[in-house]
């Protein structure tokens, strides 16, 4: 499992009986997470007097319940800074679990000694986009919610890293992909985090199991010839790391060649030194 031990700003205090107990900077937030499916002793005092609590819905959805929780609030990781902000669907704006992503391809961005362009398709608010960018890649972060686009600006803006190489497209990521393969633009590096499921503006539809791989081998087509890497990101319960792997060998191999490790990401749990899984990876090194 690929964990990362850098965070000194977000902590997994506990989980138990399908929530979490976490740290967000100074603030406490209990989380509902379908993978907590075990039922242990809740001994830390924070789970009675969290700063928020997101609720299920048996209707469907849920809200918060905030206090006295401020609207947003910055936390750092490295030199990077991030706005947390709690919205609807419990997320904050902050996957933790993937700074052990960022890490992986920071570091193979810093070793490359050339310059280094990306594409970060399903870019949310940025994560993988600023670190990116701190580590002296060019990054084209294309996400079809406006919203999210704009709140990946400030983070960039936050991590002192806005006036980078970095072009901000809203955009349907397959439409954009196609667009740029008839432009003949290339780049040396992708990432990806599609979701489970989806819905364009036309009604389209999205579903992880059955448009990944075609998705991914559109993707080929604006992989560069000297590439540096790939990385394949999923939160699908259903579909392994194992299977992501086959996709990602399947499409890029042939023509790629590369190394292929695919494995779990988790956050280590304080309470009981075990760690959370929280999706899968694949990542290519070429």
């Amino acid at each position: 499992m690929w964990t990362s031990d850098k965070w000194k700003d977000y902590e997994l205090i506990d989980c138990s009986d399908g929530e979490r107990l976490e740290r967000w900077g100074k603030y406490i937030l209990v989380r509902p997470d379908p993978q907590v499916i075990w039922s242990s002793p809740r001994r830390s005092p924070l789970w009675s007097r969290p700063d928020a609590r997101y609720s299920r819905s048996s209707s469907g959805g849920g809200s918060w319940d905030k206090g006295n929780l401020p609207e947003s609030w910055s936390i750092s990781y490295g030199n990077l800074k991030f706005n947390v902000k709690p919205m609807n669907f419990k997320h904050t704006g902050i996957f933790p679990e993937q700074a052990a992503n960022w890490d992986w391809a920071g570091n193979l961005i810093r070793k490359a000694k050339r310059p280094i362009s990306v594409l970060n398709l399903f870019a949310y608010t940025g994560g993988a986009t600023v670190s990116a960018l701190e580590a002296g890649a060019g990054v084209c972060h294309v996400d079809a919610a406006k919203g999210m686009v704009a709140w990946a600006k400030e983070n960039a803006a936050a991590s002192g890293v806005a006036d980078r190489s970095v072009r901000w497209i809203v955009d349907d990521c397959a439409k954009f992909v196609q667009r740029e393969i008839r432009r003949g633009r290339r780049y040396d590096a992708i990432i990806m985090d599609p979701p489970s499921y989806g819905r364009g503006p036309g009604g389209e539809t999205w579903k992880l199991e059955n448009d990944l791989f075609p998705f991914v081998s559109l993707c080929e087509g604006v992989l560069s010839d000297d590439p540096l890497f790939v990385l394949i990101n999923s939160y699908t319960t259903g579909l392994s790391a194992s299977t992501i792997g086959y996709v990602a060998s399947s499409v890029f191999s042939p023509r790629h060649g590369g190394r292929y490790e695919s494995e779990e990401l988790g956050l280590k749990v304080t309470a009981s030194g075990l760690c959370l899984p929280c999706g899968a990876s694949c990542r290519i090194e070429f």
